[in-house]
Formats: structure tokens, C-alpha cells, sequence
């Protein structure tokens, strides 16, 4: 079989037997599939051997890019040790020494590290902790049962966490099966819901949001929370000092904090951990993607010792966290995880970004005065360009036009792979990226943005 002939099998093959996640299969058998063969660096190179800068870290995960040596040797190394040995009831190496470094490096008061494989199981073991803990803790109240979300929140596709998703596309259709939870207001302030303004709107969604803690305090065991940002809701970047009073309010009315760092962890906001950029300790604290620098599988879920000791008793109390996957703590991922976090201190990783985000940040700007994009969003190295049919009135174009998709398709055509939010671009390309590739991803997402909503090229 020849390379042409290969090519066009696997077209086929993968039409006929692949079911894409967050993909309209029938639409995708319509295009030509986009099938990735390699990747180095930012680069990822496709079957037919066209090059693309990486401009969404394959789905925010690949922090260091791809094929990053370091990395690979980590992951060469310890598959010549063991590939896989249970944690239940057992240990490994590389899960002890990467837990001790998580607790390390961690917002303070986070003490024990709880590990699975996805960002959706990390918030599920969150929220069984958190009911658990009131149900058999000494300092445990039974009554605290259910949890506080936010509108245009997204925390995973377990059910447990599609139970505290506030994105109606991707949740409204499972609504049978979720659990009840209270829904705060979230602090969309392109369409802010009372049509005010920071700083001078002071926190009023806020407001909202202790009522719900007053009125229900009693029954509602925790808050869940995308620190800065809200990642899949469209890159909802929240004003300055809100994660702190989120954080506040929560202590006063004696509610655990959960955040959800899947998307926001590991270098995305400059910091290593998005809570670090108001001072915040959450009670718990999901990871995932940035983990493993993208390479394999793995999450984690980090809670204080409070939380830790409400799960301690004699074997006959039956106060064991009943929870755990086959894949816990795989030896594999916790070398490459271990290995991943050695590469932002030995390379100085975060310091060398906030150039790097500046630069972001000043290639945004050309963004504004593109007629169709309403908003341009930032927070650290992630990036939201929202579009819209009228900028004056902000009326939304009509889903069927299909606008984000579109411009995402003509970025392919200059060498650039972007996924949208429905018509929110998203950039978010690994921390290692290049100078020179940054302009050539907002080259290209500005290039394509133009082509799409004003039918013309730069």
C-alpha cells in the first residue's frame, strides 16, 4: 500500500468506525477529515504532511508542546521499570514522589492528593468528598447534601458533574438523570445579566450568590468554582478580586470550596495555579489536562486535611471513600507528570510567559477594531475572541450559520488549528510557544475572523 493509498484508507476508516467527541458525525463525514500523524514543539503535522501551529495545546493539555525530550524520557524510563500496578491497597513510586510534589507547589492548606484519570472524575471525587465528609465526619452536618454552581459553568461529563454544568447545549439534554443544585449567576460582564459595569457595578452578582448561601447554607455542602476563568462557557474572564470574595463568602457560611483548576492550572493564567492570583486557598482543588504535560491521562484531586481526616476510622465504620479507577495513580503518567513540573522550574517556565503574554495581549488588541468581534477576553496565556452579528446591540449570530466553525475551517487554510466555542475564538496554544508563532496564530485567527464576517482577506 502506498502513502496516497494509506491516506484515503484511513479517511474511510475513520468515517466508518470513529465516533468524535463534541463532533455533528454527519457534518465531519462531509469534510475532508484532518488526520494528525506527528507533532514537535507547537507543530503538529498531518498525514498528507502539511504543518499547523497547535493553537489550542490539543484541547488545553500540552502545556510544553509535543515530543518535548524531557517528557519522552521520563515516560521511556519508567515504562522499562512497570507500566501499570494498582493503588488500592498498594503504592508506586512515581504516584509518592509526584503527590508530594503536588502538595508542595499547591495553594497552602492543601495536604493530600487523591488521584484519577480525567478532569470530570477529579470534580466527581470532589463532590462525593465533600457529601461523605458530612455524613461521617465528628464535624460533619448531615443536612449538608447538595452544591452551589455558576451559570455557563462546565466541570466535566460525568453526571455528577454535568449535574453542576451550567451550559445548557451541552447539559439541558441530560437534565433526567442530574441531581438538583443551587445556580449562581456568573460574572459574564460582556452580558452582564444587570446590565452594569465594573468596577462600578461593585459585585452585585454577588449578591445573588449570598442569598443562595444565606437562605440554604444548612443544606449545601460545597461550591464549585472555574477560578478566573470559565473555560468551555467562552473564556469568561471574572473581574479582579471576585475569586477572592467568592472565597470569603464561602468561609462565612461554612461552605467547602471546590475549584475546579482543570483548565486554569499549570501556567494558563501566568501563575502556576489560577487560585494564586488573589491569594486563594480552595477547600479542594481539581487537576487535570496540563498534569502530564498533555501525554498521557491523569488527574488529581487535592483537599485539605480537614476533608482527609472526616474519612478516617476502624475498618467497621465503613468511613473509606468507596471511589477509585484502574488506572489511579498509573506509574506512566505520575513519571511524565513529575517530569512536567521539573520543566517549569529548571526552565523557568512561568517567568519567561509574562513576556510572552504581554506580547498576546498587544497582538489582541488589532482584534477590536474587526467590525463582527464584539469582545476580545484574556487572562494569562488564555485568549476569547467572541463574534457577533451587531456589535452595537451584541445580537449573537444565528447558530445555524455556523460563524466559529467557519472561521476555525479557513484557519486550517493558513496553517493554524483553533477549536470555537460555538462563535468564541479560542487561543490558547502551549507556554512553549514561539515569538515568531504567536504572530502567526493571531495573524492567521485575525486573517480568518476577516475573511468569514466581513467577506474579505486582510
Amino acid at each position: 500500500m502506498d502513502h496516497e493509498e494509506r491516506n484515503r484508507e484511513l479517511m474511510k476508516a475513520d468515517i466508518k468506525y470513529l465516533w468524535h467527541p463534541f463532533t455533528q458525525m454527519r457534518e465531519y463525514g462531509r469534510e475532508n477529515p484532518l488526520i494528525i500523524e506527528e507533532g514537535k514543539g507547537c507543530i503538529l503535522t498531518d498525514i498528507e504532511g502539511n504543518s499547523y501551529i497547535d493553537g489550542v495545546s490539543s484541547l488545553w493539555a500540552c502545556v510544553h508542546g509535543h515530543r518535548k525530550e524531557k517528557l519522552d524520557r521520563a515516560l521511556k524510563e519508567q515504562v522499562d521499570r512497570i507500566a501499570h500496578s494498582t493503588l488500592l491497597g498498594l503504592a508506586n513510586i512515581p504516584a509518592i514522589r509526584l503527590a508530594e510534589k503536588l502538595v508542595n507547589i499547591a495553594p497552602g492548606g492543601l495536604t493530600r492528593v487523591f488521584y484519577s484519570d480525567n478532569g470530570s472524575t477529579a470534580v466527581e471525587a470532589a463532590l462525593k468528598m465533600a457529601f461523605q465528609y458530612h455524613q461521617q465526619s465528628p464535624a460533619g452536618k448531615p443536612a449538608k447534601k447538595k452544591f452551589i454552581y455558576f451559570a455557563n459553568a462546565y466541570h466535566g461529563d460525568t453526571i455528577g458533574s454535568v449535574s453542576l454544568g451550567g451550559i445548557d447545549l451541552f447539559h439541558s439534554m441530560y437534565r433526567d438523570l442530574l441531581f438538583p443544585a443551587y445556580r449562581a449567576i456568573s460574572p459574564y460582564c460582556y452580558r452582564c445579566a444587570f446590565n452594569l459595569k465594573y468596577p462600578s457595578c461593585r459585585f452585585v452578582c454577588l449578591v445573588q450568590l449570598e442569598e443562595i448561601m444565606k437562605s440554604h447554607g444548612h443544606e449545601i455542602a460545597a461550591l464549585i468554582i472555574e477560578p478566573l476563568v470559565q473555560g468551555a462557557g467562552g473564556i469568561l474572564v471574572h473581574p479582579e478580586g471576585y475569586l477572592k470574595k467568592v472565597r470569603e463568602l464561602c468561609t462565612r457560611y461554612g461552605i467547602f470550596m471546590i475549584a475546579d483548576e482543570v483548565a486554569v492550572g499549570f501556567g494558563r493564567t501566568g501563575k502556576m495555579f489560577a487560585c494564586e492570583r488573589e491569594s486563594v486557598s480552595p477547600d479542594m482543588m481539581s487537576l487535570a489536562k496540563g498534569l502530564s504535560g498533555g501525554y498521557l491521562p491523569l488527574a488529581a484531586t487535592l483537599v485539605t486535611e480537614e476533608v482527609y481526616e472526616g474519612f478516617l476510622g476502624e475498618y467497621s465504620e465503613f468511613k473509606t471513600f468507596f471511589h477509585g479507577h484502574t488506572f489511579t495513580g498509573n506509574p506512566l503518567a505520575c513519571a511524565v507528570a513529575l517530569a512536567n513540573i521539573e520543566i517549569f522550574e529548571e526552565e523557568r517556565t512561568l517567568e519567561i510567559l509574562a513576556g510572552k503574554i504581554a506580547l498576546l495581549e498587544k497582538k489582541l488588541e488589532s482584534f477590536k477594531g474587526l467590525k463582527h468581534v464584539g469582545d476580545v477576553r484574556q487572562c494569562g496565556f488564555m485568549a476569547g475572541i467572541e463574534l457577533v452579528a451587531d456589535r452595537r446591540t451584541k445580537e449573537a449570530y444565528p447558530p445555524g450559520m455556523r460563524i466559529g466553525h467557519k472561521v476555525i475551517m479557513e484557519a486550517r487554510k493558513r496553517s493554524v488549528i483553533i477549536r470555537p466555542l460555538g462563535d468564541i475564538i479560542v487561543l490558547m496554544p502551549p507556554l512553549s510557544i514561539t515569538e515568531d508563532e504567536i504572530d502567526r496564530l493571531c495573524r492567521a485567527a485575525y486573517e480568518s475572523i476577516l475573511a468569514v464576517t466581513e467577506n474579505r482577506e486582510a
